[in-house]
């Protein structure tokens, strides 16, 4: 098994393609799924939070207001570095456990989408392929502009709180544009499927782990055989 990095940039489409994977059967591990967990009531995420920022993030039944953090810590880096502190420990703790279980379950590869992939760099020497979802800068405006409600400079202020799309395409192994029509974004992502699947970068981990196992069933065969009492 070998693990592909997955990044974009916020409204560049990263969502729609991680579907795409996930229809054809593909291992992903969503971190914005993960991210939404570890900060839940009761978690040690969820109180170091509240201790950063008070209880004003908070909503009426206890869960963080992701809106009211969002707002906070994309206007404020020193905030967003803060709540990055918090979070990504316990977001990768979590993460190690799903791959492990994809791993057991025989899978070729995983996906871990993870939208801070090349700012942290924390997890790239882990990453046998990573793929970065563009748009051009345009096209990101609008739709974030659409999605979420902003006016122009709230989105644009969202926008260079991210690496920008154009140095990410440099750092990345493969690029899917999704600039254009959906239907030639998701021709890319079948086609980067296909050549994944045909990899055979599988293999090292694979019959690394064969090998240890048949090494540890030899040695019990001898610990049994030598060391234990014989009828």
């Amino acid at each position: 098994m070998f693990l592909v990095g997955l990044t974009g940039g916020i409204a560049s489409g990263k969502s729609s393609v991680i579907q795409v994977f996930q229809q054809l059967g593909c291992a992903v591990i969503d971190v914005d799924i993960i991210a939404r967990h570890v900060v839940q009531p009761g978690y040690p995420a969820h109180r170091r939070i509240v201790e950063a920022f008070g209880r004003e993030v908070l909503l009426e039944n206890g869960e963080i207001n992701r809106k009211i953090l969002g707002d906070l810590i994309f206007k404020e880096p020193k905030q967003r570095q803060l709540l990055n502190s918090i979070t990504h420990p316990e977001i990768q703790k979590e993460m190690v456990k799903e791959t492990f279980k994809y791993f057991l379950r025989g899978y070729r590869y995983v996906i871990l989408d993870i939208p801070l992939l090349f700012e942290t760099k924390k997890l790239l020497k882990y990453m046998k392929h990573t793929v970065v979802v563009y748009c051009d800068r345009d096209t990101q405006l609008a739709r974030l502009m659409q999605r979420n409600n902003l006016s122009r400079e709230d989105a644009e202020a969202r926008i260079r709180a991210q690496l920008p799309l154009t140095e990410k395409i440099h750092l990345a192994r493969h690029v899917l544009d999704n600039s254009g029509e959906w239907s030639a974004t998701r021709r890319q992502v079948l086609l980067l499927h296909a050549e994944l699947e045909r990899s055979l970068e599988y293999l090292p981990l694979r019959l690394g782990v064969l090998a240890g196992l048949a090494a540890l069933t030899s040695l019990l065969y001898l610990l049994s055989r030598y060391l234990l009492p014989q009828p």
